[in-house]
């Protein structure tokens, strides 16, 4: 079993860049698809972005596609991603999980989520 702990939130003005990491505990990292869900104050969690085990292999909600890049280092267990061009939708509690599925229909797969982290981008 994966654990995941995810740092890197803050607060940024619009148009500025933020990047967060996912560490992860155990021995099976490599093993697994990764993905990264975001949470808005009164909406409901979402995908943002997906990577394969090996890391070539990526895919993205629209609303942030050509502005967040995902990637992972398998010998460090982490997984990143990096926002640019922030805007201010983008506020959220941002989470990492397993990631299962196919394009357009990404589900996570641990059920117990970490704690996240914030995201706020101020207008």
């Amino acid at each position: 079993q994966v654990q995941l702990v995810e740092s890197g939130g803050g607060l940024v003005q619009a148009g500025g860049s933020l990047r967060l990491s996912c560490a992860a505990s155990g021995r099976l990292f490599s093993n697994y698809a990764m993905g990264w869900f975001r949470q808005a104050p009164g909406k409901e969690r979402e995908f943002v972005a997906r990577i394969s085990r090996s890391g070539i292999s990526t895919d993205y909600a629209d609303s942030v596609k050509d502005r967040f890049t995902i990637s992972r280092d398998n010998a460090k267990k982490t997984l990143y991603l990096q926002m640019n061009s922030l805007k201010p939708e983008d506020t959220a509690v941002y989470y990492c999980n397993v990631v299962e599925g196919v394009s357009g229909s990404y589900s996570p797969v641990t059920p117990s989520w970490g704690q996240g982290t914030q995201v706020t981008v101020s207008s």
